[in-house]
């Protein structure tokens, strides 16, 4: 109710200036808030995580301790049992080991393998078998002999040597901090003082029999606690800097010495057990190792015991490095872990407490009776063996000493000396920042972690310094980046420009003013690249801007309202070698660039216009970054191109160009766009993390939602659900996305950079396999390019982005024409340079290589697959033979295929169209028949049941996976329904109509009236008409014979000359330039306009002028006349205005520029005044001031302007009065105020209110580079007849051969399946138990072995596909919650006072003031 009052009360407030004030508000275009749920989520999220650290290390570490107390030589335990403890808690020394031998060796087998270093390598094997040595000896030899608190407390002693590197190297930023280290070796040291003086008490004392070989194993545990120390040397090296050649050596071949070095471990752990418990001891008796009957119990806690250890470790590691990735290290990964030691204790203290008095059936009187009546309850079987030999284990401390018991303080003190030396010595973790979703790499030293110390491993292994995620300089900030929004726009709808724009104007408010720092650093520019932009007009011969550019100005001024409130501040109008540019100021300062493509001058096309922009922002602008003097100069004498607010800086595109200088080509990214793109900044930051976390990404995609209404879309609906879910997921895990989508993709500058992709991206198709593979899907062939020259393709699936999709059938079947064969191609250039691939690209196997060839197999057998499933269909209910029902199957893919050759495209669809219908009819039936042919089989274990059931299952836990995506299970049906239709006739139309190259959706509905009516062309003024002549009379024709015949002179664009002094507004009355036309054009110009529309200004669009065909393959374009220059015509201009600079304009630049002067109209002004104000004022302490400013400037506009009507436009001597007028007010009331010091604010908010459209020149320097660019990769297209012919003999040789195969492959399998069930089930079959509960006996159910291998096989492949979707939910997971938690606050920022004389600077080192702004 209350955003209806608002919305109310202002359009009341717009009604009182004009009676039009009803404007669009599209749909996001309110201001982003964060959302407190999500606050309170990633709390919560965080929270658990922290106590699952906990949960698990507790558990980890209690596992252990308790391990140990029952393989202890003093434990009540027989031999028998002790030794096959023993063996657990070796089993758990050696599982973390044999963790990363298989990873480690996954990656070696099937990644990059890099030889190593035999030098390195030895010298890493050395340390490894020293610390496994140490962790062995202290665990399976030190801590059996000691109690349960002394194992408890001597493991935080294993942090000494990082202790002591960390003094001698000097780690600390600040020089106090070097305290922390130096208590940590103090307190450790003081521990391990107390630790033999504890021992020494006792062995005086007697306490349980103690003897003097006591203190070698505490000289051993010390020594041992030294040599597991050394494991986490490159921590300190790392932070340090040092032995960067050795450690950048050991990064290359990691994976090869971490096979190798838990090889080493595993012997190092087995020898000593071996060494010490057989030779040594003699404990080890194999035959004892036969555990059954009544031994169960022991077998059933140790295997419990070492379970609970090693899978509660792992966990542990695994929370402990996605704590660290969301962002909540203190909470949640800190803090749990240097409470894993005291909650042991809690926890053992607490047990000891209130179970013990079960142990205590006689009462004892005091803990020497407790202790020494323990023995009689050995062996009774209501005893719990874990908590008996923990409570054994106390009594063998001081505490149960017959002298004094004041030694177990020693004890008490021994543990808090080493708890606090390991929490000092890692003090650096509590003050660490991270990245969001940082690496694993980049979070911790080692990939290995000790599952005997987990809790000070993770905290000891934490790097002490985190290393730039490449080259980032202060290592904990973010990278600073700078992002390029293209969007190639091809004939979109208002609608869709709506989209698109919206979410520019988003992310533009979410960046804010680009002068100032923004917490996930990055810059932004927008570029629009509009194909097809301009049309001939028919009455005058004119070039002009066409309807939808017209309609994307509308758009821009539309939004730039709803934003803001007021009109586009800051427009200029660039003529350009390739058509032309318009330039926009976004509200918050950043760029919007508009390019208009004039497909007479440069090559149209997506793929054309990715290269155009690609070679501007990567190659034109990187090369003048790095050669700052190619960098133009700043126009001086223009300062409206700022922000809101109305400070002068560096000119926004300048300042972008300056800003680059600083950042590398790795950081620079190009997010490609539709014309109908909507998406939210969220998702591009998501994307940003992808690429900025990891080097080797070369793109990023999101998850792309289809929109629309009709059942078109609602099958797409599922169809795009389903490949994301499961086939990009997949890809995505176990290897690379093949296709990064040029709706939403972010691309890496340096990855497109690289050899052999944007060069090879820009070769001309030539031949027929070229046309499908490089024009049909260019998106893919891009994306292999990457992958072949060994980038990676990611996938985010929090990165949510709408575009429109196909509403109608026939729009449908032509992009499926489209993608399906350039699918195909792609995936068989990756396939087939497989091996080459494989060596390249780390992040692809061989084993992904047979998962896309089985994924292709699948593919190509689906016609096949759906033709025995309708099969099947008829069989179950028409009661038909298996045989003759394939036979009936086969007949409508055939009869299909028939029409397909023999009919043109259009016939084609509408068959399709209808034989859809009836397919869907069957399917509908044949969902039935399967349900009912599991209730008559009295089981669902049929192949089709099973397929059925599982399916659902599958996509339903899918959906449930999938919260906010959940209501897209509903399109299901409609998705199985139409599966012939989708995996049989669709297919069967791309692989005909292969040859059929065109565009096919989007086209222009004139092209096709063009071509009829270019026939006939007629003058009224004369009786000739020329009609089906050989000589071809079009609209751009501007042969001088033919212009005389139809008595048409084509009147000559003149020039706008312009001064320096124009930079002030142009006078709206009259923007068309006064010229003087000779006498002979002004008489022809009579002939063709009557006298009363002499004067009428040229319309920016004519509505009814049919477009220019949009394929330059099949048709030649000749040049506008309209854009060439009357030499003579000049010569008289230049001989008339010697002292003026001559600026050359086309005819559809005054147009353009008129539609922005309605900037100008009362209404307009009086809005964009008060908008320009409020925010130049905007700070609290200056709201009185602004409302009187508002007020009083309202009215003199008001007064001023009486006798003006709310849409005229004012004269410019109007403007400059009304300025001067305006700004003496302002004065007068600041001075009232005692605000003089905004002065200069106000004065440029009133200038930039009156402020018009500008023409510019484009830079000599840039127009070259266009020129070069277009002479030598994108000039228009004009093939000659014979190519034409060529090129389509091989595209249908192509389609021949494709069909073919298809054709022999699907027709082998059905073939095969229809002899199977010819022969009979009784001969070749497969028998599936069922147990029929009415006759008491098992049936069989036979199944033909193809079918069921094809089935088994398809069910293998969706089982793989989900399991990598599970593990990409958890990760996507991470990622959002990460982001919520650094998510930016829209809170608004209250400016600073501005000095009288401001210098403002940036941080690249920009230094302005007013006075360089001076004319």
């Amino acid at each position: 109710m209350e955003e209806l009052r608002y919305r109310g009360k202002k359009r009341e407030g717009r009604h009182r200036d004009t009676w039009d004030p009803f404007q669009l508000n599209p749909v996001g275009a309110e201001k982003e808030k964060k959302q407190r749920c999500l606050l309170v989520a990633q709390y919560i999220v965080a929270v658990l995580v922290g106590l699952a650290v906990l949960a698990s290390a507790v558990v980890a570490k209690g596992s252990l301790l308790i391990l140990s107390v029952l393989s202890s030589p003093k434990s009540l335990r027989d031999s028998k049992d002790q030794q096959f403890y023993m063996l657990m808690l070796m089993f758990c020394l050696v599982f973390p080991n044999v963790l990363v031998f298989l990873k480690s060796l996954w990656r070696c087998a099937f990644k990059t393998f890099v030889p190593p270093n035999m030098k390195t390598m030895a010298m890493i094997c050395v340390i490894e078998s020293l610390v496994s040595l140490g962790t062995s000896v202290l665990v399976l030899i030190v801590m059996p002999q000691f109690d349960i608190l002394t194992n408890l407390f001597i493991s935080g002693g294993v942090c000494i040597v990082s202790a002591v590197l960390q003094i001698v190297y000097r780690l600390q930023k600040e020089t106090w901090k070097i305290l922390f280290p130096i208590c940590s070796l103090l307190l450790t040291t003081a521990g391990y003082c107390l630790l033999g003086m504890d021992y020494y008490v006792r062995e005086a004392s007697h306490v349980d029999r103690q003897k003097k070989d006591c203190f070698y194993y505490v000289g051993l545990g010390i020594f041992s606690s030294l040599l597991i120390s050394f494991c986490w040397w490159e921590n300190t090296m790392q932070a340090k800097n040092r032995m960067q050649k050795t450690l950048s050596e050991l990064e290359t071949f990691k994976d090869f010495v971490f096979v190798i070095s838990s090889i080493l471990r595993i012997l190092v752990i087995g020898a000593v057990y071996l060494i010490y418990h057989k030779v040594m001891i003699n404990s080890i008796k194999w035959s004892d190792f036969n555990l059954a009957g009544k031994d169960g119990d022991i077998l059933q806690i140790g295997l419990v015991l070492f379970f609970l250890q090693a899978f509660c470790s792992a966990a542990c590691h695994w929370f402990g490095v996605v704590a660290c990735k969301i962002n909540a290290v203190r909470m949640s990964f800190a803090l749990p872990l240097c409470c894993t030691g005291p909650t042991v204790l809690g926890l053992g203290l607490v047990l000891f407490l209130t179970q013990t008095q079960k142990f205590d059936a006689s009462n004892s009187e005091g803990i020497l009776e407790f202790c020494a009546n323990l023995h009689l309850l050995k062996n009774k079987n209501t005893t719990n063996v874990a908590l008996f030999e923990m409570t054994r284990s106390i009594c063998r401390t001081s505490l149960n000493s017959y002298y004094f018991q004041w030694p177990f303080a020693m004890l008490v003190l021994e543990g808090v000396c080493m708890w606090g030396g390991f929490v000092t010595c890692t003090y650096y973790v509590w003050k660490i920042k991270v990245q969001r979703i940082e690496r694993t790499s980049q979070l911790f030293v080692r990939r290995l972690y000790e599952s005997a110390f987990i809790d000070l491993s993770l905290l000891l292994n934490t790097k002490m310094k985190l290393p730039k995620a490449q080259t980032n300089e202060n290592q904990d900030e973010l990278q600073s980046v700078v992002i390029y929004l293209c969007a190639t726009m091809w004939h979109e709808t208002y609608d869709e420009m709506l989209k698109i724009l919206t979410s520019m104007f988003r992310l533009d408010r979410y960046r804010g003013d680009p002068k100032e720092e923004h917490k996930d650093s990055f810059d932004f520019e927008s570029h629009i690249f509009v194909d097809d932009a301009f049309m001939t007009q028919k009455e005058t011969g004119k070039r002009l801007v066409n309807e939808y550019v017209e309609d994307l100005i509308h758009v821009v001024t539309e939004v730039y309202r709803v934003f803001t409130n007021k009109e586009p501040d800051d427009v200029s109008i660039i003529e350009t070698p390739y058509g032309g540019r318009l330039m926009f100021v976004l509200p918050e300062g950043n760029m919007l660039y508009v390019h208009l493509k004039d497909k007479s001058r440069i090559r149209n096309k997506k793929r054309w216009s990715q290269i155009m922009y690609m070679y501007y922002l990567l190659g034109w602008k990187g090369y003048i970054t790095k050669n700052p003097q190619k960098m133009p100069r700043m126009d001086t004498s223009r300062e409206s191109l700022i922000s809101m607010d109305g400070e002068i800086f560096l000119l926004p595109q300048y300042d972008n160009d300056n800003k680059r200088r600083f950042i590398s080509d790795d950081n620079t990214y190009i997010l490609a766009l539709d014309g109908d793109t909507d998406f939210h900044p969220k998702a591009v930051v998501l994307l940003v993390d992808r690429l900025r976390m990891y080097y080797n990404v070369g793109a990023a995609c999101g998850r792309i939602h289809p929109t629309g209404m009709g059942p078109m879309v609602w099958y797409q609906k599922f169809e795009y659900a389903v490949g994301h879910w499961l086939q990009k997921t997949a890809e995505h895990v176990f290897g690379s996305v093949l296709c990064s989508p040029g709706c939403f993709s972010l691309f890496r500058g340096s990855a497109l950079m690289d050899d052999n992709i944007l060069k090879k991206y820009t070769t001309t198709a030539t031949r027929g396999a070229e046309y499908v593979q490089y024009d049909q899907g260019e998106d893919r062939w891009l994306c292999t390019l990457l992958l072949q020259q060994g980038w990676r393709v990611e996938y985010n699936a929090a990165s949510d982005a709408y575009t429109n999709s196909p509403q109608e059938f026939k729009e449908f079947y032509n992009q499926r024409r489209r993608w399906g064969p350039s699918t195909l191609a792609n995936t068989l250039d990756l396939l087939h340079s497989g091996k080459e691939t494989v060596k390249r690209n780390q992040s692809i196997s061989s084993l992904y290589i047979f998962y896309q060839m089985f994924t292709v197999g699948s593919s190509i057998l689906g016609p096949a697959s759906v033709t025995l499933m309708v099969g099947g269909a008829f069989q179950f209910i028409f009661k038909m033979d298996g045989a003759i029902a394939i036979v009936v199957a086969c007949v409508p893919p055939v009869f299909y295929i028939i029409i397909c050759f023999a009919t043109k495209a259009n016939t084609q669809i509408t068959v399709a169209a209808v034989m859809s219908v009836l397919y869907a009819f069957l399917m509908t039936a044949s969902f039935f028949s399967i349900i009912g042919d599991m209730v008559v089989q009295g089981t669902f274990l049929t192949p089709t049941g099973v397929f059925l059931v599982s399916m659902s299952i599958m996509y339903m836990v899918t959906a449930i996976l999938h919260p906010e995506e959940f209501g897209l299970i509903i399109y299901g049906l409609m998705y199985f329904i139409c599966i012939p239709s989708g995996y049989l006739l669709l297919t069967i139309y791309s692989l005909v109509n292969m040859n059929n190259v065109s565009w096919g959706t989007r086209e222009s509905k004139e092209e096709g009236e063009q071509k009829k009516s270019q026939s006939i062309l007629c003058n009224k003024n004369c009786r000739l008409c020329c009609c089906d002549m050989k000589i071809q009379i079009t609209q751009e024709a501007k042969n001088p014979m033919l212009q005389q015949i139809a008595g048409l002179a084509i009147q000559k664009a003149p020039l706008l000359q312009i001064t320096n002094h124009e930079t002030k507004p142009q006078a709206a009355s009259n923007p068309e330039p006064q010229t003087k036309l000779e006498t002979t054009t002004e008489k022809v110009a009579e002939l063709k306009n009557p006298p009363a529309d002499k004067n009428k200004k040229a319309p920016l669009n004519d509505k009814d002028d049919s477009s220019i065909n949009s394929d330059d393959e099949k048709k030649s374009i000749s040049s506008d006349s309209s854009d060439s220059s009357d030499d003579d015509y000049d010569d008289f201009m230049n001989g008339d205005l010697e002292e003026m600079e001559d600026i050359p304009v086309s005819d559809w630049v005054e147009p353009v520029k008129e539609e922005f002067l309605k900037k100008l109209t009362y209404f307009n002004m009086k809005r964009n005044l008060q908008a320009q104000i409020r925010y130049t004022l905007r700070n609290k302490n200056q709201e009185d001031v602004c409302e009187d400013l508002i007020l009083m400037l309202t009215d003199t506009l008001n007064i001023r302007l009486s006798n003006t009507g709310p849409e005229d436009i004012l004269e410019q001597a109007e403007i400059d009065e009304l300025q001067h007028e305006l700004t003496n007010q302002a004065r007068h009331i600041l001075k009232n105020n005692k605000m003089m010091k905004l002065e200069k604010r106000v004065k440029r908010a009133i200038e930039k209110t009156l402020s018009a459209p500008q023409v510019q020149r484009l830079d000599e320097s840039e127009r070259d580079f266009w020129e070069k660019l277009i002479d030598r990769y994108l000039t228009p297209i004009n093939d000659s007849e014979e190519h034409k012919r060529r090129v389509g003999k091989e595209l249908k040789s192509l389609r021949n051969k494709s069909v073919f195969l298809y054709f022999i492959i699907n027709v082998l399998w059905v073939v095969a399946t229809f002899f199977l069930q010819l022969i009979g089930n009784d001969i070749i079959s497969i028998k599936i138990p069922k147990f029929s509960a009415e006759k008491n006996v098992t049936e069989y159910l036979k199944v033909e072995p193809l079918s069921l291998m094809f089935l088994f096989s398809f069910a293998v492949l969706l089982l793989v596909q989900f399991l990598a979707m599970l593990y990409h939910r958890v990760y996507t997971l991470i990622h959002v919650v990460s982001y919520r938690g650094t998510e930016k606050n829209y809170k608004e920022k209250e400016p600073e006072d501005e000095e009288e004389d401001p210098t403002f600077e940036n941080q690249y080192a920009v230094s302005l003031h007013s006075e360089d702004f001076q004319l």
